[in-house]
């Protein structure tokens, strides 16, 4: 029986440290030759998926916790603030002094001091989420584009650095009708803020990609980390949730595998059937 399967990236195919295991493209490869269907459902945007995640071949992707849905290379959903919003929340990050930057499928447009400000926190993400960051290892962003025009029409969210998380509640009480969430951390501890449109999850774009598809949901799986993935696994048939996964998205999953860092993907679709053992 053919499944459709949803995979977060960070901390689900790749590590911390961005490290893509070779497990997990086995992996990928030998599911789609069984004639499963393998979309990955990220916050990233298009901008911030590197060739070798292409490469592994894969049948599209979600991005941007939901705004963007790509099947087979064409566009099944593409929802992004409008240009007065965003022109809104820079001028409030700004007056707030707060970092940030625009995801783009264009890229992803850095403030003013966003690259200098952001490197000890994505190194930090990385060291608390993950092992000791290896020597050597880039924590930066792909596709990071500095000195650009900060006010657009075609940005499907917002990440900011959290000096606190009452920033975040105070974007929340600002901004009543977009879309917020943290990541890097549960709760107190997270490391940024994100803004996005209104009603966009992860959810909300897989019922529009099973929609596209014809396909049913008894035969979709789930895989993730992090709290922003619960509304993927109530979307889905069976969730499964990584051995470094938070408390809370353990707690509804069907399955828990082993650790990013242990092959626990492909560690996953054996013990679910989805390739050979």
């Amino acid at each position: 029986m053919a499944r459709t399967l949803f995979l977060d990236v960070d901390g689900t195919l790749v590590d911390y440290h961005n490290h893509l295991p070779q497990s997990a493209v086995a992996a990928i490869r030998a599911a789609r030759a069984e004639g499963h269907r393998v979309y990955l459902c990220t916050g990233r945007s298009k901008a911030e998926m590197p060739e070798n995640l292409w490469d592994i071949g894969i049948d599209g992707m979600i991005g941007g916790n939901g705004s963007y849905v790509e099947d087979a290379g064409d566009v099944v959903l593409h929802q992004t603030l409008t240009g007065q919003e965003c022109r809104a929340i820079v001028d409030w990050l700004h007056a707030h002094g707060l970092e940030f930057y625009l995801e783009s499928n264009a890229g992803l447009f850095g403030s003013e001091r966003f690259e200098e400000a952001s490197a000890p926190v994505l190194a930090l993400y990385s060291a608390r989420k993950g092992k000791p960051v290896p020597e050597g290892t880039n924590s930066g962003l792909h596709g990071l584009v500095l000195g650009e025009d900060l006010f657009r029409d075609d940005v499907n969210k917002i990440s900011y650095i959290l000096t606190s998380y009452d920033d975040h509640l105070a974007a929340k009480e600002q901004f009543r009708g977009l879309q917020h969430g943290t990541w890097g951390g549960r709760g107190a501890e997270a490391l940024f803020g994100d803004i996005g449109p209104t009603g966009i999850t992860k959810a909300h774009a897989v019922d529009t990609l099973l929609e596209h598809l014809g396909a049913d949901r008894a035969d979709t799986i789930a895989f993730g980390d992090a709290t922003v993935d619960i509304s993927m696994f109530e979307a889905c048939a069976v969730g499964v949730a990584m051995g470094n996964a938070s408390a809370d998205l353990k707690d509804i999953a069907t399955h828990v595998t082993d650790d990013v860092e242990e092959d626990g993907l492909a560690n996953a679709f054996r013990e679910l059937g989805l390739v050979g053992r």
